[in-house]
């Protein structure tokens, strides 16, 4: 079955935008930081590489920065070098998020693939890309390869992929912008809903009352552990001027005085 999903996602791969990848190759997409894409397969003419010396750039930016600049050439057709820092994260403008080879579109990889759990993987990072996977990048001050840090939560950000030749240095080709996408919110604590479906009014009353029930009953139980324990010694220390006023009686024994007998 699986086989037949990345079938009919492989079939819709040739598209003039980047697109969020399907949900039945990439679960809980977006995540709070990451957006996975289907990679560019089938979307540039190969003649415009003829010896296969060009590679992928992908550009991201946030919504709100397409309003200020969304060019990724500059007067020359060569491409921006833009950084995550540079751009404040994609607010100022489009940044570099990644570069990789263009996917062969005349022997992508092996569907039959997809059924081995020990392949599926693999397959799985060839047809699709992950912004905001590098959590280190940012960091780490020897790191010299493009920087894929998280993305913001809660944020609408758009991608662009730009075909490079790597030999001249210029851009041969781009897809358009990807329609808006939106990283998920982080969720409060407090709203987080543990019940299976929601709460109603009389869910939450009869949780109170059986809360001061179980804490009435607990109360109880120490209260009565307490008394057990504490009883015995109250009547050893009750039945000790009796026991040494017992011990005179006996050859050898020290009679204490009257003063010491009221004190103990």
């Amino acid at each position: 079955m699986c086989g037949c999903w990345v079938v009919l996602a492989f079939c819709c791969l040739g598209h003039l935008k980047p697109r969020i990848a399907a949900s039945q190759l990439a679960t809980n997409n977006p995540t709070l930081t990451t957006v996975a894409l289907e990679k560019p397969f089938c979307t540039f003419d190969s003649s415009l590489c003829p010896n296969k010396s060009c590679t992928i750039y992908l550009y991201a930016m946030k919504e709100s920065a397409s309003a200020i600049s969304s060019q990724v050439t500059d007067n020359t057709s060569k491409p921006l070098e833009s950084t995550f820092h540079q751009t404040s994260g994609g607010q100022l403008g489009p940044y570099k998020a990644a570069l990789f080879n263009v996917p062969d579109c005349a022997s992508p990889p092996k569907l039959a693939d997809v059924g081995d759990v020990n392949k599926v993987s693999d397959v799985l990072k060839q047809y699709l890309f992950r912004v905001g996977d590098d959590v280190n990048c940012l960091y780490d001050p020897n790191f010299l390869a493009v920087c894929n840090p998280p993305l913001a939560p809660d944020t609408t950000y758009r991608f662009k992929y730009v075909l490079l030749d790597s030999t001249e240095g210029i851009v041969k080709d781009q897809t358009l912008w990807s329609d808006p996408i939106k990283t998920r919110r982080v969720k409060l604590p407090l709203k987080i809903d543990t019940w299976p479906g929601r709460r109603s009014g009389d869910m939450i009353v009869i949780t109170s009352i059986l809360s001061v029930l179980v804490f009435l009953l607990l109360a109880g139980f120490l209260a009565s552990v307490s008394s057990a324990v504490i009883y015995p010694f109250q009547l050893i220390s009750e039945a000790l001027p009796e026991l040494t006023l017992s011990l005179c009686i006996f050859p050898g024994h020290l009679c204490p005085l009257p003063q010491e007998i009221s004190e103990a």
